[in-house]
């Protein structure tokens, strides 16, 4: 097989992938594709308690090694749709297309994070013309919402001692470090009220860009969460309101780009709000006028209080207080390597379910120190406002390892097939590679993938000549390991 016919190969392998439901935590048909698929080809396959495949390829060819090469992506994508957009993640198909040279989904997350891993592997292992020596394929669950698969996967589970992690997102970069990272509940129960003589205001914010709070985070991209507690700020300093409803944001790792906030405010008051948080939202706007905002939409209107029910007046407060306070963004750089982002956080979810505000904040680092002070630092905002808190264990990060033999292969070879150097870099957001590593011992690895821009939004796109750049240098590295 040409390279030409191995790349739409794994072009059609993405376009299956697409039609099979595999969110975060609904793995289970993708699983079951996979492991159907190894056994039309004869490999050896399993899964583990979790949902993890493995599979067994065979070498094949004249190779100097009998040494195992993992193969390894995660399953999972990060579900998010535009607001109108009818689509219902667990049965329908993602509508990818080809645009200008970029592979995109209508309406949706395109899911090439990281489904193009699992294509790259199959269409390399389906190939009868691939020199290559014995290969593990390893396709993790549950990646995007804390990485379960790789947590779970049992120690010296793998027999390879390489890995080619196929989860990073510029082609011609070799990372080999990554942030560890934890996530923090916090819980504030709310008293309810009645209020009379009061109408809600319905706010809608949509269509900011959000995007990967590992890899945009220094971008300066809007946060809808912090939007609606400056929204709530903003009208407590000349009016009264109450809290009626907040929801915004989807995933630990997605910056929230939509939400929607309920208030009530004086019926006599209510129009006036209108008019101020109209002028609001415009200056807010200004404040980004060099972004990439201009799709974003904010919708209001005046409507009944249903039930006269409210959070009271006193809890109100202390969740516009709260939210105000936890931090969201860059906390420091690197000092090592001023472009890199060393310590942050994502204020990632907030939703109101049984008479309690619910928010989830993922914090990640290169320094485990700094990722336990921000942590620590949103745990004791959240208990100054009253709520319980707990934090995950978390993940650790990725030691880069500079003298990596596999490194200096992948840039010699990279260097031969292409006549100019790979840069290799330390990234910010998460791989499982630091916790695959940890459980086997001598575990020699790097990360590498195509270019993908803007993944966990639905303005997710994928390069496509990058997809057959990637394939042309996998082929070339296999054969020499």
């Amino acid at each position: 097989m040409t390279i030409n016919k191995l790349y739409q190969n794994t072009l059609n392998k993405f376009d299956e992938i697409c039609k099979i439901p595999h969110c975060s935590g609904n793995e289970e048909q993708i699983g079951k594709w996979l492991i159907n698929w190894a056994k039309s080809q004869n490999f050896v396959a399993k899964q583990d308690e979790v949902g993890n495949v493995i599979i067994e390829v065979p070498a094949k060819g004249n190779i100097s090694s009998n040494q195992t090469v993992v193969l390894q992506g995660h399953m999972d994508m990060v579900c998010v749709k535009n607001e109108a957009y009818e689509h219902d993640f667990a049965k329908d198909p993602i509508q990818n297309y080809i645009e200008d040279g970029w592979m995109k989904a209508k309406g949706t997350t395109l899911g090439a994070d990281n489904g193009i891993a699992l294509a790259i592997a199959m269409a390399i292992a389906e190939d009868q013309n691939i020199v290559h020596p014995p290969l593990e394929l390893l396709f993790t669950v549950d990646e995007e919402r804390g990485l379960t698969g790789a947590n779970f996967l049992k120690a010296n589970t793998l027999k390879g001692k390489i890995l080619l992690n196929i989860d990073s997102e510029t082609e011609g970069e070799f990372t080999i470090g990554c942030a560890g990272g934890k996530d923090t509940h916090i819980e504030l129960g709310l008293t309810y009220e009645q209020l009379k003589n009061a109408k809600m205001i319905d706010i809608k914010i949509a269509g900011f860009t959000g995007g990967h709070s590992g890899i945009e985070i220094h971008q300066n991209r809007v946060n809808v969460i912090q939007v609606f507690a400056r929204i709530l700020n903003h009208i407590g300093l000349q009016n009264e309101y109450r809290l009626v409803d907040i929801k915004a944001g989807i995933a630990h790792n997605a910056i929230p780009r939509d939400g929607v906030l309920k208030i009530a405010v004086n019926e006599a008051e209510a129009s006036d709000i209108l008019h101020k948080l109209d002028n609001f939202f415009d200056l807010f706007l200004e404040e980004y006028i060099n972004c990439d905002e201009d799709d974003a939409t904010f919708e209001m209107n005046i409507q009944d209080l249903e039930n006269n029910t409210v959070v009271s007046k006193e809890d109100s407060q202390k969740v516009v207080n709260m939210l105000m306070a936890l931090p969201h963004g860059v906390a420091y750089m690197s000092a090592a390597n001023p472009e890199l982002v060393e310590t942050s956080n994502n204020l990632a979810i907030v939703y109101i379910e049984d008479q309690k505000l619910k928010v989830l904040t993922s914090q990640r680092s290169s320094s485990a120190s700094r990722n336990e002070f921000i942590t620590q630092k949103i745990e004791s905002i959240a208990r100054l406002a009253g709520a319980k808190v707990e934090s995950g264990n978390g993940y650790p990060s990725w030691q880069p390892n500079w003298e990596s033999e596999l490194l200096r292969k992948c840039k010699e070879q990279y260097f031969e097939l292409y006549k100019k150097e790979a840069k290799v870099n330390v990234i910010h957001a998460g791989l499982e590679c630091g916790i695959i590593g940890a459980k086997h011992d001598g575990m020699d690895m790097i990360s590498i993938g195509p270019n993908i821009r803007t993944p966990h939004s639905p303005e997710e796109k994928m390069e496509i000549i990058s997809v057959e750049k990637v394939l042309a240098f996998l082929v070339m590295l296999l054969k020499s390991l």
